[in-house]
């Protein structure tokens, strides 16, 4: 798998060995997605269920910083931090279920990426935790990678859709965070 675009364009990521449960994203997927965040210099860029760490690969070499990744499966995190050296400066990667990091973290990112498993049944509960978490702020963008048999709403809490893009089987849902008023 390469990296699509930015200085790090053409690099290969690793993908972790015998595993069938990655499903790494799409390159088409990730050069759209990039297409509509565009120069991400200056922004801060969190990827959970980062796997490889593909897509935090892909918001650095776009400019992004920091850059986190956070994946909890071991077997995947080796693979993850020798991925995350070749971009200087490297991510930060983090071992723990994105869930977790969610409710410990107290940065707020510019971006976020969510790419759960496809079979992950909480892709709801895990948006309307991330609008109350200290992850994001207002004007912060909530990008989630999900199958197209999933449905989920157009305004989360605080976050409003405002794009949407289908790729075969694979829907990514781009997210605002809103002001909010009581």
């Amino acid at each position: 798998m390469r990296i699509t675009g930015g200085v790090l364009v053409g690099r290969i990521v690793r993908m972790p060995e015998g595993d069938l449960k990655i499903r790494p994203a799409m390159d088409r997927m990730r050069e759209s997605v990039f297409a509509v965040l565009g120069d991400l210099t200056g922004s801060s860029f969190l990827d959970l269920f980062a796997g490889s760490g593909i897509l935090g690969l892909e918001a650095a070499s776009r400019g992004a910083y920091p850059v986190v990744c956070v994946e909890k499966d071991k077997k995947k995190f080796p693979v993850l931090l020798q991925n995350a050296s070749i971009s200087q400066p490297p991510l930060f990667c983090r071992a723990m279920p994105a869930e977790t990091f969610t409710l410990r973290n107290k940065a707020a990112f510019d971006i976020v990426f969510l790419d759960p498993p496809f079979d992950y049944k909480f892709k709801l509960q895990l948006l309307e935790r991330l609008d109350m978490s200290a992850s994001i702020h207002t004007g912060s963008i909530v990008l989630i990678h999900f199958p197209y048999e999933d449905h989920l709403p157009e305004i989360v809490g605080d976050l409003k859709g405002y794009d949407m893009r289908s790729f075969g089987r694979s829907i990514v849902r781009f997210y605002r965070k809103n002001q909010h008023l009581d």
